[in-house]
């Protein structure tokens, strides 16, 4: 079974996380350049918005790169015909189940990819024709599932033939060596790009997570069926506060409106969700996003024989 840098034709077996309002040209240009595969978020965006950041993308990487399909996005059939006109790579997949779509981007040539928060998923998107997936733990940031990435890995990858892309919790090369021992044939890392150069968030963003500590992270939206981990701050704390006071679901929702850009852009410390994984608190400085990626894998090579993994 290959690897993913073999099965995307990228030098390292790595993807950069579809982050709504983060992951957009500048930051997936970057990734693709570094070697691993970059991604365009299409979050609530419209077809023309992601087919004007797709084009920007091809002017500033020659390499493949990818589009993130959140599939309750109203505009969804549209992107889904967008990515086909566009030549796309790879399309990752979110928040739904990308069966409709998958027979016209497999006639197009485009490899699919989806997110998989359990078994059972996994091998539905593998009857699909799904060409690997991505088993995130819930150790990541953002909307995230129950299973662990511990858990989960090993689960999906004894019971589907194709690559499982491990997410959730890993910043450094021991966590992707871990990942490989579970039966992952690449990773996908999110959080250890926000405190990058290229990436294209507020500074005050990427000061939280630099300076967070393993317990600063905090689980919102249970209550709502659509549990979000995102930094301790103001607005994280009353949403919680607000949940054990039993108020309704329009009230929690008016108080989340619109946080995450506020985070993204406006690095509103008070208001915004700054969402982000456990691993946090194993990110301690600036970087660039090369340099993210080497530390990822270059230790790696000193067990490629143990692992098999490059």
């Amino acid at each position: 079974m290959k690897n993913i840098a073999e099965l995307f034709g990228i030098k390292y077996p790595i993807i950069q996380g579809g982050m709504a309002n983060v992951a957009n040209h500048l930051l997936a240009s970057a990734v693709s350049n570094a070697g691993g595969l970059g991604l365009i978020a299409s979050g609530g965006d419209n077809a023309e918005i992601i087919r004007e950041k797709i084009r920007l993308c091809k002017g500033l990487t020659d390499k493949p790169f990818g589009v993130n399909i959140m599939l309750m996005n109203p505009h969804v059939d549209a992107i889904a015909q967008m990515v086909i006109e566009e030549k796309v790579d790879v399309v990752t997949t979110g928040a739904g189940n990308p069966g409709k779509y998958m027979e016209a981007w497999k006639n197009a040539g485009i490899k699919v990819v989806p997110v998989v928060p359990s078994v059972a998923l996994a091998q539905r998107m593998e009857r699909a024709g799904a060409d690997a997936v991505i088993a995130e733990g819930t150790e990541s940031g953002g909307h995230i599932g129950e299973l662990t990435t511990m858990a989960l890995v090993p689960q999906v990858a004894d019971h589907v033939s194709i690559p499982v892309i491990a997410a959730g919790g890993i910043a450094d090369y021991r966590q992707v060596l871990a990942a490989f021992a579970l039966g992952a044939k690449g990773v996908q890392v999110g959080t250890v790009l926000l405190a990058t150069f290229e990436c294209p968030i507020h500074q005050n963003y990427k000061d939280m997570v630099i300076k967070a500590r393993d317990i600063d992270t905090i689980v919102t939206g249970r209550q709502t069926g659509a549990p979000v981990r995102v930094l301790k701050n103001p607005m994280a704390r009353e949403y919680m506060a607000l949940t054990k006071q039993n108020v309704s679901l329009e009230e929690l929702e008016k108080l989340t409106l619109g946080s995450l850009r506020r985070a993204v852009f406006d690095g509103d410390i008070e208001r915004g969700s700054f969402m982000a994984g456990q691993v946090s608190g194993m990110v301690h400085e600036m970087r660039s996003v090369k340099d993210v990626i080497e530390s990822l894998f270059e230790p790696v090579a000193d067990y490629k024989d143990q692992l098999k993994v490059l």
